[in-house]
């Protein structure tokens, strides 16, 4: 039984959104062989810049040791403890610069590759990696043919490589038998440099290839199916239903905040029961009407209730209210075309509150 889609079905590049949650979980591409090749830059800085006086100064020691062994005398634990810390020491000098080296050279590899990030996710236990089944596959799967031809390629390359440097130093190796042995140290130096160097250049395209190939085997397995795409479109989008009913709340939202500004208008024009639009002027401190609300219907009809409720004048004007209606938006200014009867009425309704007065 099949645990996921068909890869046949995946025909669909992944979206932005796959892209993103792939990262997130850890699954980046990575390049195995771009480490290992870090790490050999790492050995050759090592054996370029540390190795050549460390290893002077072991060689120095041992030959010490070889040619006057009664110089080291160990009667005692203690005796022991101080010739092993003598060896040790020059011992850890060589190795502990290495090992530093080759952990930033392979920190540096993967996060020049990818951006470095903690994922709990990727220490789970998880099940499928101790899965038989799912080793076999890994095995013989697609991946697993590469790596294989990866190793047979590295395996050809490297040892040809190999034999002709070290066939390079065939004569140097013999006459170092002749030699002081204290010499040893820098042939061995020399000899492990050039092969490192070879190795390097040796695997430099298949470094190459390999880079490329990670980044389009993690783009082909995040490839999608049409379902997929469908249901992730409709999980971003939202349900229909859900966004209908988003809509409706926002309808009502807008619809209860626009007839709480109803109070506070200077006048409403009305068609007797379908339209209403209620309008806020005020002398000097604004440039043109403003739309505080506007309604059809029932709307209208509560617009209007609202305006007698605090005594804001209605005005009934058929032809007016129904152009204003389509013309208008809530909390904008009228259109210029409105100006000048709309400035007709306030007027009127002005001078009729001042004779009232009077």
């Amino acid at each position: 039984m099949s645990e996921g889609p068909d890869k046949e079905s995946q025909t669909e590049e992944p979206t932005e959104k796959k892209v993103r949650d792939s990262v997130e979980k850890g699954k980046v591409p990575v390049s195995r062989e771009a480490s290992v090749f870090a790490a050999m830059l790492g050995l050759l800085i090592v054996q370029g810049f540390l190795a050549a006086d460390l290893a002077r100064g072991l060689a120095v020691t041992l030959s010490r040791l070889i040619d006057d062994p009664s110089g080291f005398r160990i009667r005692n634990g203690a005796d022991a403890v101080e010739f092993l810390s003598v060896i040790g020491g020059h011992v850890a000098q060589l190795m502990v610069p290495t090992v530093v080296v080759l952990a930033v050279a392979g920190i540096a590899a993967s996060s020049l590759q990818n951006a470095p990030r903690i994922v709990f996710e990727r220490i789970k236990p998880d099940g499928s990696r101790i899965s038989i089944g799912r080793g076999w596959g890994r095995i013989f799967g697609g991946q697993g043919r590469v790596e294989f031809a990866k190793a047979v390629f590295k395996f050809f390359a490297i040892g040809l490589v190999v034999s002709i440097a070290l066939r390079a130093e065939e004569a140097a190796a013999v006459n170092s038998l002749f030699s002081d042995p204290t010499s040893l140290p820098e042939l061995i130096l020399t000899t492990s440099m050039r092969l490192v160097s070879a190795v390097s250049i040796a695997t430099i395209v298949l470094v190459a290839v390999d880079l490329v190939w990670a980044r389009f085997s993690w783009r082909r397995d995040l490839r999608m199916t049409r379902q997929e795409l469908k249901d992730e479109f409709k999980q971003a989008e939202g349900d229909p239903l859900v966004k209908s009913r988003l809509r409706s709340l926002a309808r009502d939202r807008a619809r209860k905040t626009m007839l709480a500004a109803v109070p506070r208008a200077t006048l409403v024009i009305a068609n007797p029961t379908h339209f209403a639009i209620a309008l806020k002027y005020r002398h000097g401190e604004d440039a043109a009407p403003t739309v505080l609300a506007k309604g059809q219907d029932l709307i209208a009809l509560k617009i209007r209730e609202l305006a007698e409720q605090n005594n804001v004048p209605v005005v009934e004007d058929r032809l007016l209210a129904r152009s204003m209606y389509d013309a208008v938006h809530v909390d904008r200014v009228i259109p210029h075309e409105f100006f000048r009867p709309i400035a007709e009425i306030i007027y009127f309704l002005q001078s009729r509150k001042k004779q009232e007065k009077v």
